[in-house]
């Protein structure tokens, strides 16, 4: 999709397919900060958005209606479809089920439920990457 082809009234034509990658990896940044500043539910909301912003690069090239129109419609969608990577499917699944802690429960977390979360987006962004740069060669 060129620049000239954005609409900015339109949710999901309002950026190029390389710029939803571009905002996702941005998202995951802040939720990475989110995490070093202890602040769980932040980087959760953030890991699940990034995957979802790169997913709408991957929607533009590839129309699929069952996708949905929020971020975790299209990681849902995702990580039902047989004809993805089982690891891909995998990071969808883990994204999905991960929830922020509960303030009237103590809940023992550490960093590496923060780093699976942020492993999991990226795996799942890798893969909306690899869908877009596959409509760019054709």
């Amino acid at each position: 999709m060129a620049e000239s082809q954005c609409d900015p009234e339109d949710w999901l034509h309002r950026r190029a397919p390389r710029e939803w990658i571009q905002t996702g990896l941005a998202e995951l940044r802040r939720a990475i900060g989110a995490f070093e500043a202890r602040d769980v539910g932040a980087g959760l909301a953030g890991c699940k958005r990034a995957a979802g912003m790169a997913l709408n690069g991957a929607l533009l090239v590839e129309p699929d209606p069952r996708w949905g129109r929020s971020y975790v419609e299209h990681v849902k969608a995702l990580g039902g479809d047989e004809a993805v990577p089982p690891a891909v499917r995998d990071a969808c699944a883990l994204l999905l089920e991960l929830r922020p802690p509960n303030p009237h429960l103590l809940t023992l977390r550490g960093p590496h439920s923060n780093e699976r979360a942020v492993e999991a987006a990226r795996d799942i962004m890798a893969h909306a990457l690899a869908v877009v740069m596959r409509h760019e060669s054709a």
